[in-house]
């Protein structure tokens, strides 16, 4: 006679032998699921081998392959699209002489535009500006997501690309800045001329600390994509700006050859910007001919805490919590930026751009 109880014994031994190794099973599948492998920005844009890093800290780092920083540099995944983020509070240690943070790609070699056939593209949507400022100091509320600067003499950016969006409003403005290289020894009496892409330009601020203008109807949104593209070529730089559901913008400007060389040709609005505070320089005639210039591309953040009686136009006034950096991202100050794709093209006459890092690190 068979023993009952001992077969029922059996029949549970094997039922739990096998819920065992079904939930080993599960479980090493589970974990395999859950480890992500790390991506790194130079995996999601390869072209790290033509630039060094600048942190929002103020660090170089170098050539950025296969590195991150929680705090201001790292990639992220989006819908199944990976992106690189750069991140800039308003205030912390700055690269240079320069009153505001970044976290900026600045390109390892310069070029000089008389010769130049050198190429800059970016996809990229903003995710965050400041949450304060004096809205009548037109750098509040904007950071700058891609640039020509130059290595030589006065250190000059015939190009700043910006985006820069009021609080309340749902729409920001994207606009690009031609700063003048300027005659003399003296840079005291530099300025910038802002053109409008899409909203308004540079110009367009608050009636007071704490009012703003409309709301501009062409304009781009907080992780609104848009792209753009920078070509220099024998002295004359072309810019083309594309978004979805916006009309496409292209822009020439000669870098070799000056239109400001005189007081009378200072446009209408650099007179009421830049003049009254004592910004009323002339260019040299050959512009930016002779310099070495070079790309630069991330978040600049354009805020900051300095008050706006040093300088209407580029001194915010905006909360820092005394360069506590952990407390800016909490409630909102800082700038972060994200790009999906980007590439660069150098000409062969360009030249290694290490003396401006040299002198500016």
């Amino acid at each position: 006679m068979f023993n009952r109880k001992n077969i029922t014994r059996s029949l549970i031994a094997c039922i739990l032998l096998l819920t065992l190794n079904s939930c080993k099973k599960e479980t090493k599948k589970q974990g395999v699921n859950d480890v992500q492998k790390k991506v790194y920005a130079s995996e999601v844009i390869p072209f790290f081998d033509h630039w060094k890093l600048i942190l929002g800290d103020g660090s170089n780092v170098g050539f950025a392959n296969n590195f991150e920083n929680k705090d201001f540099f790292y990639t992220t995944k989006e819908n199944g699209t990976d992106w690189v983020v750069f991140k800039a509070p308003n205030a912390g240690d700055t690269h240079g002489t320069s009153n505001n943070t970044r976290t900026e790609l600045a390109q390892a070699k310069k070029w000089y535009p008389k010769t130049a056939n050198d190429k800059l593209t970016a996809t990229l949507k903003v995710m965050n500006v400041s949450a304060t400022g004096d809205a009548r100091v037109a750098a509040s509320h904007a950071v700058v997501v891609g640039q020509i600067h130059s290595a030589d003499k006065h250190e000059n950016e015939p190009l700043k690309i910006f985006y820069k969006k009021f609080p309340g409003h749902t729409k920001g403005s994207v606009f690009w800045h031609y700063e003048i290289n300027t005659a003399g020894e003296d840079n005291a009496g530099r300025w910038d001329f802002s053109t409008a892409v899409w909203g308004n330009d540079f110009s367009v601020v608050g009636e007071t600390a704490n009012t703003y203008p409309d709301e501009p109807k062409e304009g781009i949104a907080l992780g609104e994509e848009f792209s753009y593209e920078v070509e220099v070529k024998d002295g004359i730089m072309k810019l083309t700006f594309t978004s979805k559901g916006h009309e496409t913008k292209t822009f020439t400007k000669n870098l070799i050859e000056s239109e400001y060389t005189t007081k009378k040709d200072i446009p209408e609005q650099t007179q009421k910007l830049f003049v009254p505070i004592g910004q009323d320089g002339v260019e040299r005639k050959d512009a930016y001919t002779d310099e070495g210039c070079f790309f630069k591309l991330g978040a600049y953040n354009q805020t900051n805490g300095k008050s706006p009686e040093v300088n209407k136009n580029w001194c915010s006034g905006a909360e820092t919590h005394n360069g506590n950096v952990g407390k800016q991202y909490a409630d909102g100050n800082y700038a972060e930026v994200w790009f999906k794709s980007a590439s660069i093209s150098v000409s062969e006459t360009a030249v290694s751009n290490e003396g401006y890092f040299t002198k500016n690190d």
